[in-house]
């Protein structure tokens, strides 16, 4: 290999090569003989690896396959250069040498293609090539290309925060952190990789951003192949180069290399990761590469490829190119690699008929590890009492506060209560320059709605901070920080701003657990302001949507209407082996309906468990957040016009919620109403009126009816406010053509 280095340092070692050897005592770029001839086994392997994929492809005994050939090279150098069950590791589909050369096994390789119940990446549930080896810190990943990348930001964040703070990896019973063992090295790397295709992704911008600014120890590997499927690299990127573009980014260790050299390549990540080990900042590796095959089975290359250029491709194989360094340099002969790939044919022979014959996943476990198995949040162990010795300082009974009250003082609470915790988003420290904050210069802003104010002040910047403006930031690095057992509580400034954050929030924050069949979990809380009555909050300051929410399992949606409520649940969800998404609508966040003394720092409501706001007889309404107290103005307005009784129900959490309450109610009184702010069609409301239908029909004497919101974005001028969203006239009109149904 033209680019490999070669100097004398050490003795020849013991049966390498035989007597044709011409120089003893070789290292290349810091690769001893036997190295090399291990880095060729694992690259070979890795080769051969796919070729059998194809072939059971094609066979129709395994379902999908997407190959790592080409990228060999890269991929050992990386695994060479780096530690697992050490450094940590996000990689993506074209990373099989690498695994290899962490550790992982053909036979895991083939689990993953069969689907197999011991597959040990997902135990059937996710697409093979989609790695996932808890032992070696190589973290589960998904389809969506990028999605990983903001997650290593936040894997690295966690680990410099515990070592940092290294009295917080503790483990402690009661909570999330019993089962959420920490392991972390002072000295670690994060990796992560990604084809060039990948860095036309925002989240791609937004990590190199936040690893640059914070100096973060993030080794970036581009492996480039030409292509993103069938698209070329200068549609995808200008200039068709992705390291002309981010050559700015200060901090960074940067590297551009022959790809398909493994030599060179080792030398360029022992350099990188060096300089990321010792503090000095990020890596970013651009590897040249190419893809001798299509981008998976799925697709063709040789629609959209010439044969020429592909032939000119075939000239750079890493596999070819490995074979001639090691017979050139007197490593081995051609008898000593044809004995090696020989050994390799006949392990990966056994490797398949053991993964053909290894059972698959049977249909009853396809519900587990959606949520923790460890730490139920519905439990009744978790309803607690407020405390009654909720005193003010002049020993007084404590005078009723607000929810954003409230919600401050839980997690000022919680904060001392657990150093794991981090609080970060838009706005949400008292300030940045921390200086004005010493000096007194400023009171600080604590979020758009103050309810972080004064935490960075008392807990410092490194645990209360603030984001760039950036959802997808937020989520994606809290995803990684919670990975590695950290606690982040961050927050989106308005649920209008939250979609930018949709694929983290959809495709990853959920899901972690369950693709990887337990394997990693992820279990922080985002807390968003959501809905309108704001007068002049307009279409981008008033919307509701939680139903895209509560559609997606592996996340649960906390919906509180009163001060005491958002504390208790609020704790639940910081206690919580799940992630979380907590909603706090705006307005009321300070109204003086559902004040309350602060309950104090034990008080819990576990998730699931509906109120009864008012008990009734004659009809029950089913609502949550903000219509709660509309719904109870109503309802007291028939009771006294019309002798109505209405049983109100705030279901407090909406996934799960509480079906047993809302079942007995409405067998009780036999009508159902649902009262909900987003929009009537396809709402929150509409599954459970489909299922009181479904399971209740012969306990009802009305039909189930819906109150909601008009099919329409909220308008900014008050009138038109009002007359779009859910009013307690409404409401009582309702309930009262229910009632003499």
């Amino acid at each position: 290999m033209e680019n490999a280095m070669a100097t004398k340092t050490d003795p020849k070692p013991a049966g390498v090569a035989d007597e044709k050897i011409r120089s003893t005592g070789k290292t290349y770029e810091g690769l001893s003989r036997e190295q090399l001839i291990e880095a060729y086994r694992i690259m070979y392997t890795s080769r051969r690896v796919d070729d059998r994929e194809i072939m059971l492809k094609r066979q129709q005994k395994i379902f999908f396959q997407i190959s790592g050939a080409g990228h060999e090279a890269v991929g050992l150098a990386a695994g060479f250069a780096m530690k697992p069950g050490y450094d940590w590791f996000y990689p993506y589909y074209r990373d099989r040498a690498l695994c290899l050369a962490l550790g992982a096994t053909p036979l895991d390789m083939l689990l993953m293609g069969v689907g197999a119940a011991a597959d040990p990446q997902s135990g059937g549930r996710q697409m093979p090539s989609h790695w996932s080896f808890p032992e070696l810190n190589v973290v589960t990943q998904s389809s969506p290309t990028g999605s990983q990348i903001l997650q290593a930001v936040g894997c690295a964040e966690g680990g410099r925060y515990f070592a940092s703070h290294p009295e917080a990896a503790k483990t402690s019973d009661g909570d999330y952190r019993q089962f959420k063992d920490v392991e972390f090295q002072r000295d670690e790397v994060t990796y992560v990789s990604l084809g060039e295709g990948a860095t036309s992704e925002g989240e791609f911008w937004e990590a190199m951003n936040t690893a640059s600014n914070r100096k973060l120890p993030v080794l970036f590997v581009v492996q480039d192949n030409g292509y993103a499927i069938s698209v070329p690299v200068e549609v995808q990127t200008a200039g068709g180069n992705i390291s002309r573009l981010v050559a700015g980014f200060p901090n960074f260790h940067f590297e551009e290399i022959d790809g398909t050299d493994p030599v060179a390549s080792y030398a360029a990540f022992a350099r990188t990761v060096a300089y990321c080990r010792a503090g000095e900042g990020p890596g970013f590796i651009h590897a040249h590469v190419i893809r001798p095959y299509s981008h998976s089975l799925s697709d063709d290359e040789r629609l959209y490829r010439p044969d020429a250029e592909r032939e000119r491709d075939a000239t750079r194989d890493p596999i070819t190119r490995m074979q001639m360094f090691l017979i050139r340099e007197g490593i081995l002969d051609e008898k000593g690699i044809n004995k090696l790939e020989k050994q390799v044919e006949d392990d990966l022979q056994v490797a398949v008929d053991q993964a053909l014959e290894a059972a698959p996943p049977t249909p009853d476990t396809i519900m587990q590890y959606i949520y923790s198995p460890d730490l139920d949040p519905t439990s009744s162990a978790l309803q607690a009492e407020p405390a009654s010795a909720a005193l003010a300082a002049d020993g007084k009974k404590a005078a009723p506060k607000t929810m954003a009250d409230l919600i401050n003082a839980t997690l000022r609470d919680e904060m001392r209560r657990d150093e794991r915790i981090v609080i970060f988003g838009e706005d949400v420290a008292d300030a940045s320059r921390e200086q004005y904050l010493s000096e007194k210069l400023i009171k600080g802003k604590g979020g758009v709605f103050k309810l972080t104010f004064g935490l960075q002040h008392e807990f410092g910047s490194d645990r209360v901070f603030n984001s760039p403006l950036a959802e997808a930031n937020i989520v994606g690095r809290a995803v990684g920080m919670a990975t590695r057992g950290m606690k982040p509580v961050v927050e989106i400034q308005f649920f209008d701003y939250i979609w930018p954050a949709m694929m983290q929030l959809r495709d990853e924050l959920p899901l972690i657990r369950w693709r990887s069949n337990n394997g990693f979990s992820s279990p922080c809380v985002v807390r968003v302001a959501i809905g309108g009555y704001l007068t002049g909050g307009a279409i981008y300051h008033s919307q509701c949507g939680e139903s895209i929410f509560t559609h997606t399992p592996g996340i649960h949606v906390v919906f509180p209407s009163n001060a005491l409520d958002a504390a208790g649940l609020l704790r639940t969800a910081i206690r919580c082996d799940d992630p979380v998404l907590f909603l706090e609508h705006k307005r009321l966040y300070r109204e003086t309906y559902g004040r309350a003394p602060y309950p104090g720092p034990d008080y819990t409501i576990p998730f699931g468990k509906a109120k009864i706001v008012q008990a009734g007889t004659d009809l029950t309404v089913i609502t949550y957040g903000a219509v709660v107290p509309r719904a109870l103005q109503a309802a007291q307005k028939l009771e006294r016009e019309q002798g109505v009784k209405v049983e109100l129900i705030d279901l407090r959490c909406l996934n799960p919620f509480d079906w047993e309450t809302i079942a007995d109610s409405v067998s009780k009184t036999n009508r159902a109403l649902l009262a909900y702010e987003d929009t009537l069609s396809w709402g929150y409301g509409a599954e459970i009126a489909a299922r009181i239908a479904d399971q209740l029909f012969d306990h009802l004497d009305a039909p189930v009816r819906r109150v909601a919101a008009k099919d329409v974005f909220v308008a900014y001028q008050p009138i038109l406010e009002d007359a779009i969203l859910p009013q307690a006239e409404d409401l009582l009109r309702a309930m009262k053509e229910l009632a003499e149904y």
